[in-house]
C-alpha cells in the first residue's frame, strides 16, 4: 500500500495540523455540495407546482402560446449568456498564450497572521480571470483590453487550505504553482524581475518578455525590505513603479496585490504610466495637489464626478473649520 506521500507528493509540505484542516475542509465541502443540491431540488419543485398553477386555468391555445415564448426568451437569454462566457474564457485563454506575464508570490504567507492570508486570498479572488459562476464580471482582468498571463507560485499549505475554499478556485483561468517562482521559472531566471519598492531601478517600461513578480505579502510595513532581500539572495532583477514621477502619496505609500497588477495591466493598455496610476490609486491615497491636476488635464463624466468630490472634501473642510 503506497502511503499518502507517495499518493501525493505535495502532501510533505503539509504539517499534521494542516492536513487535518484540509480533510475536515473536504469533508465540510461535501456536505455543503450535498445541500445545495437538495436546495436545488426543492426549488425546482416549487417552480413546477408555480407553472403547473399558472397554466392551470388556461385553454390548450393559451397554454401553447405561453409555453412558445417562455421558450424562445429563455433560449435567448441562455444563448446570450453562453455567448459572453465563451468570449470571456476565450480572452482569458488567448492571454497564457500573448498576455504580459505577472507572478504573485505566495511564500510569504508564512510570515502573515491568519487574518492577512485570509485578505490575500480575497485579493486573488479578484485578480482571478476566472468564469465559473458568474465570477468573471467581476475580475479587473477582463476590464481591460489586454489581460495579464497571471500565475499563483508558492501555493501550498495554509495558503492552499485557504483558496481551495474560495467557489470555482480549481476553475479559475491562471495558473496555478506549488512551487516557488524560482523553480516554476528555472529556465527563464533571467527574465524574473520583482517589483519592490526598495529597488533602486525605476520601471520606465514593461517588457512582454520579462516575467514580473508581484509579493503577496499583505502587511508589508511589518516587513520592510524582505522582498528586496529575496531577490538579492536569489540573484534576480528588480524594479520599482515610477509613481513618484507623477504624484505624491498620502499617508499609507502600500499598494494591494490587486492595485499593483490592474497598473500593470492599464500601462500594457495605454503605455503612459500617469494614467495608469490615476486611474487605479484611489484618491484617498493621492495627495490632493495632484488629484486636482489630474482633474484640470483630464476630460470626461470621469473627471468631472472626481472633480465634484474634491469640491465637496473642501466643503466639509471649511465647514470644519
Amino acid at each position: 500500500m503506497r502511503t499518502a506521500a507517495e499518493k501525493d507528493p505535495l502532501q510533505p509540505l503539509l504539517s499534521g495540523r494542516a492536513q487535518k484542516k484540509k480533510q475536515k475542509f473536504k469533508a465540510k465541502k461535501a456536505q455543503k455540495k450535498a445541500l445545495v443540491k437538495e436546495q436545488k431540488k426543492r426549488e425546482g419543485e416549487r417552480k413546477r407546482k408555480e407553472w403547473e398553477g399558472r397554466v392551470a386555468g388556461l385553454s390548450e391555445e393559451e397554454r401553447e402560446k405561453l409555453i412558445g415564448s417562455g421558450n424562445g426568451s429563455r433560449k435567448e437569454r441562455m444563448a446570450k449568456k453562453l455567448e459572453e462566457r465563451e468570449n470571456k474564457v476565450k480572452r482569458l485563454n488567448e492571454a497564457k498564450t500573448h498576455g504580459q506575464n505577472i507572478v504573485v508570490d505566495l511564500e510569504l504567507a508564512s510570515l502573515m497572521t491568519p487574518s492577512e492570508i485570509n485578505s490575500l486570498v480575497h485579493q486573488s479572488q479578484r485578480e482571478k480571470g476566472c468564469e465559473n459562476g458568474g465570477g468573471a464580471a467581476n475580475v479587473p482582468q477582463l476590464q481591460f483590453n489586454s489581460p495579464g498571463h497571471l500565475w499563483l507560485t508558492g501555493c501550498h499549505g495554509e495558503m492552499e487550505i485557504q483558496l481551495q475554499r474560495l467557489p470555482g478556485f480549481d476553475k479559475w483561468i491562471i495558473e496555478k504553482e506549488n512551487r516557488p517562482y524560482i523553480e516554476a521559472f528555472q529556465d527563464r531566471k533571467k527574465r524574473l524581475v520583482y517589483l519592490t519598492t526598495d529597488s533602486e531601478n525605476i520601471l520606465e517600461e514593461l517588457d512582454p518578455r520579462k516575467i514580473y513578480i508581484v509579493g503577496g505579502l499583505v502587511e508589508r510595513n511589518r516587513w520592510k525590505g524582505i522582498t528586496m532581500k529575496k531577490a538579492k539572495e536569489q540573484g534576480i532583477k528588480t524594479a520599482k513603479l515610477p509613481i513618484g514621477n507623477y504624484m505624491k502619496m498620502s499617508g499609507s505609500k502600500v499598494l494591494t496585490v490587486n492595485q499593483v497588477i490592474e497598473i500593470l495591466l492599464k500601462f500594457v493598455e495605454t503605455r503612459d504610466w500617469k494614467t495608469s496610476f490615476f486611474k487605479v490609486i484611489p484618491q484617498r491615497k493621492r495627495c490632493e495637489a495632484d488629484s486636482e491636476k489630474n482633474q484640470g488635464d483630464s476630460n470626461g463624466e470621469d473627471n468631472e464626478e472626481a472633480a465634484d468630490q474634491v469640491k465637496r472634501k473642501k466643503k466639509r473642510v471649511e465647514s470644519a473649520d
